[in-house]
């Protein structure tokens, strides 16, 4: 399955149209094609070249058996990014990045074993036997944490790449996942800097449908690794049941991924931010008498 990126949706859904003239970086000049009234115009050939070569990486990437984590915080991406993410079971922030969300994820593991805690009380109607106050401010705590922490919830380890709507909104995930050797695909306007993207995809990051439009585009990126990943595993499990017991080794060895020059091996040793630490414990305290 290949990534079939039209030019003429592209137009339609807006991609074309960057920032103003006044806003640019020229670091984006490469992929500015024209300006029209005081905005410029992307170079549309380049965007489905890139297009294409992100979604290659993406599917290769989950094939290997990695997770993708898609990011975008700003309204016109949040339900774009929450909805193809969970439709290709994969992890995603869409309300609020908390400093530290990967690299002082020893401390968000702590906040989201918290919420599963909690959770887990509720499920079981414990919270019914607390007051009134009690049991509200327990599920408020929870309702609080879920829309926090809900994308990744079950994200065990460093995701194998990022997938980011607008790069200058999300900075500080893009940090992090540079401090990490973690790989990043980003749809950037003419305002962003390219510097520390692997793979941009330059375009209107504004626009919802075009948010719309690329999210769908990475999302399906998945899917097709994903199902390349069962065949595999399948394959191997077939291959290995003909085989002789003695002949036998691991079936799957876990890959490692790696960016453009930037790899990393087995998952980092967690860094303290004590900022991070007290903002996470905002709103993982609740007070029961």
């Amino acid at each position: 399955m290949a990534c079939l990126v039209d030019v003429k949706t592209m137009l339609e859904a807006g991609v074309h149209f960057g920032h103003q003239i006044r806003k640019w970086n020229p670091k984006m000049r490469p992929y500015i094609y024209s300006q029209r009234d005081g905005v410029h115009i992307v170079d549309l050939s380049q965007t489905a070249k890139q297009a294409e070569k992100a979604y290659k990486f993406v599917a290769d990437t989950v094939a290997l058996g990695s997770s993708v984590l898609f990011v975008g915080t700003k309204k016109q991406a949040v339900n774009a990014i929450s909805t193809e993410a969970q439709r290709v079971k994969q992890f995603y922030v869409c309300n609020r990045w908390l400093g530290g969300m990967l690299t002082n994820f020893k401390t968000i593991k702590a906040s989201i074993d918290r919420l599963d805690q909690l959770s887990a009380r509720r499920d079981k109607g414990e919270l019914e036997k607390l007051s009134k106050k009690e049991g509200l401010q327990i599920e408020k705590q929870i309702e609080k944490l879920e829309s926090i922490l809900g994308g990744i919830r079950t994200m065990k380890t460093v995701p194998g790449a990022m997938f980011i709507i607008d790069p200058i909104e999300e900075k500080i995930a893009l940090l992090e996942a540079r401090k990490l050797g973690i790989p990043v695909i980003a749809l950037a306007d003419t305002n962003a800097n390219p510097d520390g993207i692997d793979y941009i995809i330059v375009g209107n990051d504004d626009a919802i449908r075009s948010v719309e439009y690329f999210t769908k585009i990475i999302a399906d990126a998945c899917e097709e690794g994903s199902q390349r990943r069962e065949l595999s595993l399948r394959e191997q499990a077939e291959k290995g049941s003909k085989e002789e017991p003695e002949n036998k080794g691991p079936a799957i060895r876990e890959h490692k991924m790696s960016g453009k020059g930037r790899a990393y091996v087995g998952k980092k040793k967690e860094e303290e931010t004590p900022a991070s630490e007290k903002e996470v414990e905002e709103f993982s305290k609740v007070k029961v008498e």
